[in-house]
């Protein structure tokens, strides 16, 4: 048990920030290990194989952010993070050492480091904001943003500063070290307490106070929070009893689950995660220099990324949302669309002009489309149907991730770079005109305005 005195919320947010450095790690690492993998076990003609090792993880974080969710309720937060920190333990350890042109093993081996990933991105959100008070919990979405791609840029910089080691032993080494992290994340967890919410839900009044009076001023507000999280969760005990999986495709609902789902899946489709997984598989078949000597652009796009995150810390509320996805997105959609245009017109343009294309696309994408997605799914769905919806919406997310990175190195073996990111440029364009058609504004309004706007299914006349 958690001992008595006061536990600083600087250490809370910190160990909650760190689940976000470890799940960005884990996102990033194998961008810098598959050029030294694919070579060891050479695989540099096995496009299937390329694609599978490297979006096997999405594929178990599918399962893992369903899974944790429905655990968490019945286990606390706090235990499954500790359970989650574990996995991602062992899943780390064995990838690390998987036998030679061990393929499936590594699959699989990725694949319950994926059960970790999706739980941690589902529950260490909940977990913060449950432990937050109320006026800081508008700022967790961006700032666990910002700690993702933190996680990202630490992973391409340890990748860069181990890949003059002996191939075999540098992307073991690359893989295996997401353990420390994970271990650091463990011992950190012991030392907080239980989410003070799944303590009232459980009717564990005394330990919730405990919890509150280490990361409360006084009692009076540990009083007032008590008595809100209990008329929230009947609130939200009465919405899960209404709420069915029809529930959330009846005429009441369907258009803002179609707008919340929908902007959660373009963000994957638009392909950024191609970049994220393969820029330096890109630089090589751009340049046809070795993938294993352009580590550095890895690093590029995770400064890039960083800094976009504070972006949109400081741009986040002055905005409207709908404004901010429609620039990015559009110019986004040009940054993959213009390549391949120049280079039909131009032949012996300079390799080099797609990169630098790709890394302008990263920087939008990075203070628009990348946080504000999940800023509307968190904005947008009605309290009946929220934990079905935001569920519906993320699964959505992780099997866009999974098949961008599966079929990547697929669609590139048998076509043009500049034809594949085209297309993924189209698709950007058309996530521009589903954001314009389908998706009501949602900044300073509340979930009733929001939940009458989908009543009506109305878009046009809506501000932007």
């Amino acid at each position: 048990m958690v001992n008595e005195k006061k536990i600083s919320s600087g250490f809370i947010y910190f160990f909650g920030a760190f689940a976000g450095i470890l799940f960005g790690y884990d996102i990033g690492v194998m961008t810098g290990a598959l050029p030294f993998l694919q070579h060891d076990w050479n695989l540099q003609n096995d496009a299937g194989a390329i694609g599978w090792i490297t979006s096997s993880v999405m594929f178990g974080a599918i399962f893992g952010g369903a899974l944790a969710g429905q655990l968490s309720d019945r286990l606390g937060r706090r235990k499954m993070i500790l359970i989650s920190a574990l996995i991602f333990v062992v899943g780390s350890i064995l990838s690390g050492i998987a036998p030679h042109n061990g393929i499936f093993y590594l699959i699989v081996a990725r694949i319950l480091l994926g059960l970790a990933v999706g739980a941690a991105s589902a529950l260490v959100p909940a977990y913060m904001s449950e432990m937050a008070p109320a006026r800081l919990r508008g700022r967790l979405s961006g700032i666990n943003q910002t700690m993702i791609v933190s996680g990202m840029l630490l992973s391409y910089i340890v990748d860069y500063l181990l890949k003059d080691l002996p191939e075999t032993m540098a992307w073991r080494l690359m893989l295996g070290l997401a353990a420390v992290p994970a271990l650091i994340l463990f011992f950190g967890m012991l030392k907080l307490p239980e989410s003070p919410r799944f303590l009232i839900k459980n009717h564990k009044f005394d330990e919730a106070r405990k919890v509150l009076g280490y990361i409360r001023s006084n009692k009076q507000e540990i009083e007032s929070e008590i008595t809100q999280i209990q008329e929230a969760a009947r609130e939200e005990r009465k919405a899960k009893q209404k709420a069915s999986w029809g529930t959330l495709f009846s005429n009441k609902y369907r258009y803002l689950v179609i707008a919340g789902v929908g902007v959660a899946a373009f963000q994957q489709f638009q392909g950024a995660n191609a970049i994220f997984y393969y820029i330096p598989l890109i630089v090589e078949k751009a340049t046809g220099h070795a993938a294993s000597s352009a580590l550095m652009w890895p690093i590029i796009q995770g400064v890039i990324l960083v800094l976009g995150s504070f972006i949109f810390l400081m741009i986040a509320d002055k905005f409207n949302r709908r404004t901010l996805l429609t620039v990015g997105g559009t110019i986004m959609g040009l940054s993959f669309i213009l390549p391949a245009i120049l280079n039909s017109l131009i032949p012996n343009a300079s390799p080099m002009m797609m990169v630098v294309f790709l890394s302008i696309y990263v920087a939008l994408y990075s203070f628009t489309w990348a946080p504000l997605t999940w800023v509307i799914v968190g904005e947008i769905f009605p309290l009946a149907i929220r934990g079905r919806a935001s569920g519906f919406a993320s699964s959505f997310n992780w099997i866009g991730s999974f098949l961008v990175g599966l079929l990547f190195p697929i669609m590139t073996a048998s076509m043009s770079q500049e034809a594949v990111f085209a297309i993924f440029g189209v698709i950007c364009i058309l996530g521009v005109f589903f954001i314009r058609t389908r998706v009501p504004e949602t900044r300073g309004r509340s979930l009733e305005e929001i939940e009458k706007i989908g009543e009506n299914r109305k878009v046009n006349g809506i501000s932007a």
